[in-house]
């Protein structure tokens, strides 16, 4: 299923929208605002909460961990590259990677070796907007979390700027 998750640019915090295909609202992101760190929380479209990202302070390389229905699914970390961006993610679901290409613009998603996730992020857009592919047998809400740990990660500098 393919979805378009894009951010919103006039609002406090990291707020993004994610709708399907067809143009349908299918999960809101909100993030809260004053706080140390990323915390952004990923609800359905009847205002129940599926899943928590929350940023891990005091590390030398970005760190986040999801909640995923109120329990640690996974942590993402970034690993320490010159050129390509790669993450390493423990979960307890399965072994999945991310490898991007140069310039932080497409990504690919593995579990366990098996691809299961294209990201792309379009070029001329107002605020961060990303196309995410994905296999109908994934965990669409947490997939998408993890496009939103990659945004945080590569893209925060550049907004804070």
């Amino acid at each position: 299923m393919r979805y378009v998750v894009k951010q919103r640019v006039f609002s406090f915090g990291d707020n993004f929208t994610i709708k399907d295909e067809a143009g349908n609202d299918c999960f809101v992101v909100k993030g809260k605002v004053f706080t140390f760190g990323d915390k952004l929380s990923m609800y359905d479209m009847y205002g129940q909460e599926l899943v928590y990202i929350e940023q891990k302070l005091f590390r030398f390389l970005p760190e986040y961990s999801i909640y995923y229905k109120g329990q640690l699914y996974a942590t993402v970390k970034k690993e320490f590259t010159f050129f390509r961006p790669r993450f390493n993610i423990h979960s307890h679901v399965g072994s999945y990677s991310i490898q991007g290409e140069f310039f932080n613009l497409d990504f690919s998603i593995f579990k366990g070796g098996r691809h299961v996730a294209t990201v792309s992020k379009k070029w001329l857009s107002w605020g961060d907007t990303y196309g995410v592919d994905i296999a109908d047998d994934e965990d669409h809400p947490f997939i998408l979390a993890l496009v939103i740990v990659i945004d945080q990660v590569l893209h925060d500098d550049s907004k804070q700027d």
